[in-house]
């Protein structure tokens, strides 16, 4: 079994050492899910709530998120990122929204924190935005899809 890596030998935190690591070609892809009523989602999808075109702004969110990820979670690497890319899959018989968000960059460490981040951001913008209609909006699923690159090679979900 793996160790935990983000705690030095005096169990304090600590940014892991990744100077010695090669840079490799990476990427993350993460999913969310945002579960609406009916009536909300039929807004979203044929873009009419007043305040704009929800998924476009939640995807330039998504990016942004994606950019800013190492000054959000405490120990992540700043990482020059290559490529952000969102999609919004709508599924009308649950009135779910389902957000997938793919990170790539080459770098000495991973992208995974990035795509989760963008996913989640991206699923946080449609709930703002959608707020003012519905108070029950749902967030759900938020998770790992499959990563690529590195030395720990490859990972898809549901292979454990």
């Amino acid at each position: 079994m793996a160790e935990f890596t983000h705690f030095n030998e005096r169990g304090m935190a600590h940014m892991v050492d990744v100077g010695g690591k090669e840079a490799t070609a990476r990427e993350a892809v993460a999913h969310a899910a945002v579960r609406l009523s009916p009536g909300t989602f039929r807004q979203v999808v044929n873009r009419q709530l007043a305040k704009g075109d929800v998924l476009g702004v939640a995807q330039v969110a998504g990016v942004m998120a994606a950019k800013k990820t190492s000054e959000l979670i405490p120990l992540c690497h700043p990482l020059p990122l290559t490529k952000v890319d969102l999609s919004f899959t709508p599924d009308e018989s649950t009135a779910t929204i389902h957000i997938a968000a793919a990170v790539r960059t080459v770098a000495r460490t991973g992208v995974e924190m990035e795509a989760l981040t963008a996913a989640s951001v991206a699923a946080l913008t449609v709930y703002d935005m959608c707020k003012a209609v519905e108070k029950g909006i749902e967030i759900t699923d938020i998770y790992l899809v499959e990563k690529r690159g590195g030395k720990s090679g490859e990972y898809r979900r549901g292979e454990r």
